[in-house]
């Protein structure tokens, strides 16, 4: 039985490479990265065979607990698609521990199980120092392997269950995203570090952690043999040993599981009424309006862009601290970085509405009621976030006479981006993401004209916001009547320039509206 599965493991990578030409280099390459960074791994191990003990075992120890870490991470938040799922084998009546062992010892045909076995095959060359060192250091090679590729198998069967619907693979999605983002002040905090002085100090004292859990412990046997210290070598060899049959249980738990369980569907979400429209009114802009809340509340495109707007703030604070900017001007950055982000949030709003665009064009909707139905939700939500974050900026400042100033350039920020996104969007649309699609996929064209409009519209709405942030900036150290003039100004001016965008992004709605029908269709 497992030789017929390792022949049809076979079978399918041999099927890779019948595929178009472009899938098959694409196969290749991914190859290639995937062997050569084992090599790279494998180089890197030897060369710590010349180095002192404690040294490399804190480097080995490290990056081993990050790779079995990752088998676990990879899968479960970003989904793999498994040509070899349980499931498949249901109606076949193979017992479970047959078919799970047949699935479990087909992963060693792979890039994967290769990489790892010749990244196992280097701790050998960097740990064989003693007679124990050596055998613990070969034992540790099928210790890696089935740890990380059972681990692999576990992740990627719990995502099965858990990434089934759409809607749970993009709420992980994002939450990985959030993740990779909030690790971006740590990798500046590890930046800071004088690793020549301070470096092997701090990789020693994870190791010495990461050596104890089961993430680590199959790396770190070996390496505390080598530094002889045999009791907790043969301790962690053993945790390694249990590690890889909890796994197992794990994995075969999970086969019997899923050969009686039916992949689950989403559920149906039921609606009753007619939502946002019965609030908001019966005008062409309140009815614009209403399927714009609808989607910034439904939609998964919008949502995460208002999961990560908050977020952006908190990533910038970290760098500039460390780069010595005084604490009470950085606890001022919050209101303008979100309010520039929530003004630009709309600027190509018209391409998310992809087909649907035609419902506007054939009603004969007038431009300036499109642009300000658009333009409510983001309003609605943005000038009351905007005047918190400036109160709990200020209260952080210490000092409340900057709140007019604060809250000027952040409602002068919010209502010039808005205004120009209005003119945009109805200007320069550019592809996005499909209705109903992942909002973490690559839309389906798009040149290098999307990223330079984009680059345009942000920095255009700094400049135009521009007396606001001047008049913003002299307050914090001119006194007088800057703070009152500065939220006068970013009130007045910002309504103005909401206002022109308004009235000029609905006059090349109507003007344009062939163009932008037949940019839907395609988009």
């Amino acid at each position: 039985m497992v030789a017929q599965f390792l022949r049809l493991k076979l079978r399918l990578l041999a099927n890779t490479l019948k595929r178009s030409p472009w899938q098959v280099v694409g196969t290749l390459v991914g190859l290639l990265y995937g062997l050569g960074f084992a090599v790279f791994g494998f180089l890197a191990l030897v060369g710590l065979r010349l180095v002192e003990i404690d040294t490399a075992r804190a480097i080995v120890v490290t990056a081993g607990t990050l790779i079995v870490a990752g088998t676990f991470i990879v899968p479960l938040f970003f989904g793999i698609d498994d040509p070899l799922d349980p499931r498949k084998f249901s109606l076949f009546g193979i017992d479970t521990t047959t078919l799970a062992t047949a699935l479990a010892v087909s992963t060693l045909l792979g890039v994967p199980a290769l990489a790892a076995t010749v990244v196992g095959v280097g701790q050998v060359v960097t740990f064989s120092r003693g007679v124990l060192a050596t055998l613990l250091s070969i034992l540790a090679i099928p210790m890696i392997v089935a740890t990380c590729l059972l681990a692999a198998r576990v992740s990627t069967s719990i995502g099965a269950f858990a990434l089934a619907s759409r809607r749970a693979r993009d709420a992980t999605a994002l939450v990985a995203v959030v993740g990779l983002m909030l690790l971006a002040p740590v990798v500046v905090l590890l930046s800071e570090v004088d690793w020549m002085v301070d470096g092997l100090g701090v990789l020693t004292s994870f190791a010495d952690v990461a050596g104890w859990t089961p993430l680590g412990a199959a790396w770190a046997a070996p390496a505390d043999a080598a530094a002889g210290d045999v009791g907790p070598a043969l301790i962690k060899s053993l945790l390694s040993l249990g590690f890889v049959a909890l796994l197992w249980l794990a994995w075969r738990a999970l086969v019997a599981h899923m050969l009686v369980t039916p992949q689950r569907e989403a559920a149906a979400t039921h609606y009753s009424g007619i939502g946002w429209f019965g609030r908001v009114g019966s005008s062409p802009a309140g009815a614009i309006a209403a399927r714009s809340i609808t989607y910034w509340m439904r939609d998964a495109r919008y949502k995460v862009s208002l999961v990560i707007i908050p977020i952006v703030p908190l990533i910038m604070v970290v760098p500039l601290g460390i780069a010595g900017v005084p604490s009470d001007l950085i606890a001022l950055l919050p209101v303008p970085v979100v309010a520039l982000f929530l003004g630009w949030s709309i600027h190509n709003d018209v391409a998310y509405d992809n087909t649907a665009l035609w419902l506007h064009i054939a009603s004969n909707t007038r431009g300036r009621d499109d642009r300000i139905g658009r333009v409510l939700p983001a309003l609605a939500l943005g000038v009351p976030l905007t005047l918190v974050t400036s109160v709990l900026c200020a209260w952080v400042y210490g000092d409340w006479s900057v709140l007019p100033a604060m809250s000027g350039v952040g409602l002068g920020i919010l209502l010039v981006g808005l205004g120009l996104s209005s003119v945009m969007s109805a200007q320069f649309p550019y592809p996005a993401v499909r209705p109903g699609d992942s909002p973490f996929t690559q839309p389906q064209s798009g040149n290098t004209a999307s990223a330079l409009i984009q680059t345009l519209s942000f920095f255009a709405t700094i400049v135009l916001a521009g007396p606001a942030i001047v008049l913003g900036i002299a307050s914090l150290f001119l006194d007088g009547w800057y703070n009152w003039a500065t939220l006068l100004t970013g009130v007045v001016f910002g309504s103005f320039v909401l206002w022109a965008g308004v009235h000029l992004g609905g006059r090349l709605f109507e003007r344009r509206a062939p163009e932008l029908l037949a940019f839907s269709q395609r988009n």
